[in-house]
């Protein structure tokens, strides 16, 4: 968007060339993205389809498409854009990224598991979905993969705090104190909210 002043005029720009150009789909899903950026969730959605329409195979679209209907609390249809996402390109992590979040959300642990697991596979510097694993992980009681998936996320990003959060807890469970405590204060020194108990508890060991 460099070479634009603001949003107005790459929003002008982009309609001027579908204008000429009404079948290129990455430039629909440009506008589409630029619309969601301003909140006009309606037109975006429009443009996103015709995104689809001409490039069946755009899977950021089919993304774009499901972070709509999250936004609206429409879990199913968030989910079902994403597969079809994953459908159209079998490695995009970012469609297995938020179906296995949708799962979770959805209290499908293991299927949750299998999306993330995916995710890391095809994008292994993935720090959200490494993170998202960890709580999920957790979840199951599999402290050690947990851990395993928090260092994993602060190898590609030593300073993302929600790693630093979850592998506090992680290290909690294995009885591990004092790494527990280097863990969570990092995490608020990096502005994160670390809960209470959490905090409470780790207090206790100090």
């Amino acid at each position: 968007m460099s070479q634009f002043k603001n949003a107005e005029e790459y929003i002008a720009a982009h309609r001027k060339m579908l204008a000429g150009n009404p079948d290129c789909g990455t430039t629909h899903y440009n506008l589409a993205v630029a619309l969601m950026g301003q909140g006009k969730i309606d037109e975006a959605e429009k443009e996103l389809l015709e995104a689809i329409e001409c490039s069946p195979t755009l899977a950021e679209a089919y993304v774009q498409m499901g972070a709509i209907c999250l936004k609206r609390g429409d879990l199913e249809g968030c989910l079902d854009w994403n597969k079809r996402g994953v459908k159209m390109r079998p490695g995009f992590s970012e469609g297995h990224g938020n179906i296995g979040f949708v799962q979770l959300q959805m209290g499908n642990l293991e299927e949750g598991i299998k999306s993330l697991e995916r995710a890391t596979h095809f994008n292994f510097r993935f720090v959200q979905a490494y993170a998202t694993l960890a709580s999920a992980y957790l979840m199951k009681g599999e402290v050690d993969k947990s851990i395993g998936a928090c260092d994993s996320a602060l190898k590609v990003e030593p300073d993302f705090p929600i790693a630093h959060n979850n592998m506090a807890i992680a290290l909690m469970e294995k009885g591990d104190f004092a790494k527990a405590i280097e863990h969570a204060d990092r995490a608020v020194e990096l502005g994160y909210e670390v809960a209470p108990q959490i905090l409470e508890e780790l207090a206790t060991h100090r």
